[in-house]
């Protein structure tokens, strides 16, 4: 009898680590355009979200282009009850602080979303710092389009509970979640990931920590060759951009999607990659893309790209 005790308590505890964690507290580091869709969709659907930046301005400018965000969604989603869509807009706004001391926020988070600048040694640092600081039960993720996820992981001693989230701009609107495990992410955090994507309203994709993930691995190269064939001269980028249009039913020709995204965007994936796979021609850096991100012509943010714009 006292064998089976001892074997129930062991298959328990066993039971227990391997049960999903239920994320309810979120805190979001970065607030640009992707962490405020995040920390947006997060509050919307009942977690207490801490988004976390430098400087109070940036929080201050983030929070109002999360408040008139839903204010537009309201307008559409409540049309017949404003009172309604009034009262979801402040309950999502209670559920969302602020801060610019990210160590202080993360002691009692269950889910830590990195969105920041596209740099290793950045993303790196900010996870080891707040290693220290978050629980032992906290799950790591960032949001990266491109770094690897196990080199993020490899700065913190919890690999078994680092992921990546993919979200895809705009975050509100976007339903596709790509969910990245890496070798050493565990079952557990995988599928609380899955989980909590669920719970914010999305459609979450699993991929293994390949480069890109699904979407940018596929993406990413057809963009690059629809510039090598403009580069020599097979097709002007407009006929490209409506051949791809109303041949392959896409929305957005490519030369259109690149000016939307940005060039220093893909330019800073494909150098990645080409640095990473400098044998694999489909990582090949283009002339005439590296020319406008060094003439400062990166799409519609700027005014020009491969087309000029108003």
């Amino acid at each position: 009898m006292a064998f089976a005790t001892r074997s129930f308590v062991r298959f328990a505890s066993t039971a227990a680590a391997a049960k999903k964690l239920a994320v309810k507290h979120v805190t979001v580091i970065g607030a640009g355009l992707m962490g405020a869709g995040i920390a947006q969709i997060a509050a919307a659907t009942g977690h207490t979200v801490i988004l976390v930046d430098q400087t109070e301005e940036i929080l201050n400018n983030s929070k109002k282009g999360i408040e008139d965000s839903l204010k537009r969604m309201t307008k559409k989603k409540f049309a017949d009850k404003p009172e309604a869509g009034a009262e979801f807009i402040e309950k999502t706004l209670k559920n969302l602080t602020t801060s610019t001391d990210p160590v202080s926020v993360v002691h009692s988070t269950d889910l830590v979303v990195e969105a920041i600048v596209e740099n290793l040694s950045v993303k790196n640092e900010l996870f080891k710092t707040l290693d220290k600081f978050a629980p032992e039960h906290t799950i790591f993720v960032s949001n990266t389009s491109s770094l690897p996820i196990t080199d993020l992981a490899n700065a913190t001693t919890r690999q078994d509970r680092f992921g990546g989230l993919h979200f895809f701009n705009p975050v509100p609107l976007m339903k596709l979640v790509e969910v990245i495990k890496t070798p050493m992410t565990s079952q557990r955090t995988f599928e609380s990931l899955v989980d909590f994507s669920k719970a914010l309203g999305k459609n979450p994709v699993s991929c293994k920590d390949t480069p890109g993930f699904v979407v940018n691995r596929l993406l990413v190269p057809y963009l690059m060759e629809a510039i090598r064939l403009f580069e020599r001269g097979d097709a002007s980028k407009e006929d490209i951009d409506v051949a791809m249009k109303l041949g392959a039913g896409y929305p957005m020709g490519p030369f259109e999607l690149l000016d939307y995204v940005g060039l220093d965007t893909t330019k800073y994936i494909i150098d990645g990659w080409h640095e990473s796979y400098p044998d694999n021609p489909i990582f090949a850096p283009s002339p005439l893309l590296n020319q406008l991100v060094e003439e400062k012509k990166l799409g519609k943010k700027t005014g020009e790209g491969f087309y000029k714009y108003k």
